[in-house]
């Protein structure tokens, strides 16, 4: 599928705005094929993770510091969209056992905020699902989390009618990523840690295997997945769920080996946590025309040799 972007000015709400895949997005609809003539973003953020960094000085976009698990109208900030990317989440494995109570409420009630909302207006939503999905719901609060998500999705497609789209990523990596804290990845991690001259961390036995994607290649999946969305003779994407990652993995000691001769220490394995991510982007390519184009091992040699 030939991508509309920056074909037609659109009025674009983006929740999670100053956040890793959020601050990605914005940066390519502001400025890829036109889209700074005349599109007009809202970003929607809490800033729990989001940073004030990740935002972009541009007439065409506003930020807003907003809760949506506290918010049910949000006509204050745009009152008639035409695309909702549903970005903002409390992310990561680990710091959900801590605190179920409140990812549930950032992941589920905001999502349903978002989707009734969205219900009034008319207005397709894109949501952010989770490829640990596919690893069990039940194994931690976070990705039951955003399992229920995913299934508000489809229950506001299948009653109300209202187009979304549920996209699923696999370990995420690239600009503006989170590089310490516990919602760090691994990637962001590993390179702060190389930065600080630190051994990189490894859980376990380093065997589990993990499938990593750029940041470029989900904005363009989420991009095109809109498009399939705001069709209004075919509405292509509506109630499907898309795969975005490299469909390939590695093991963790693959990983640290692309940092070349450098230390690793190794400590208790973390719980809840897959052994194996691998995803099968078929779907995405069939109906999307999506595939992915970068490789992890070229983004490392370029920040550990660069």
């Amino acid at each position: 599928m030939e991508s509309k972007l920056g074909k037609h000015k659109q009025r674009i709400i983006v929740t999670g705005g100053s956040g890793f895949i959020g601050s990605n997005l914005i940066k390519r609809l502001l400025h890829d094929g036109g889209y700074v003539e005349g599109n007009q973003i809202v970003s929607l953020d809490n800033y729990s993770t989001g940073k004030k960094e990740n935002e972009i000085e541009h007439d065409n976009i506003t930020y807003h510091d907003v809760d949506l698990s506290d918010t049910d109208n949000f006509d204050f900030f745009m009152d008639k969209p035409d695309v909702i990317y549903h970005m903002a989440a409390i992310a990561r494995i680990q710091p959900s056992f801590e605190h179920p109570l409140y990812t549930f409420h950032s992941n589920v009630t905001a999502t349903l905020n978002i989707l009734d909302w969205a219900r009034e207006k008319k207005c397709p939503v894109v949501y952010a699902g989770s490829s640990s999905t596919h690893s069990g719901i039940y194994k931690n609060p976070y990705t039951l989390s955003k399992f229920q998500g995913e299934m508000l999705c489809n229950l506001y497609t299948k009653v109300y009618g209202l187009p979304t789209s549920v996209c699923r990523f696999y370990n995420v990596y690239g600009p503006n990523q989170l590089t310490e804290g516990a919602y760090t990845t691994l990637i962001g991690a590993w390179l702060n840690r190389f930065e600080e001259g630190k051994p990189l961390k490894i859980f376990g036995t380093g065997e589990k295997r993990r499938d990593f994607t750029h940041v470029d290649d989900i904005i363009d999946g989420l991009v095109r997945c809109a498009d399939g969305l705001t069709d209004k003779k075919r509405k292509i994407a509506s109630g499907m769920t898309f795969e975005f990652g490299r469909g390939k993995n590695h093991s963790v000691n693959d990983v640290a080996d692309m940092f070349g001769d450098y230390p690793r220490e190794y400590g208790d394995d973390k719980p809840g946590e897959a052994e194996s991510t691998l995803c099968d982007y078929m779907m995405a390519t069939d109906v999307l025309g999506w595939e992915p184009t970068r490789n992890l091992k070229d983004y490392l040699e370029e920040k550990v040799n660069g």
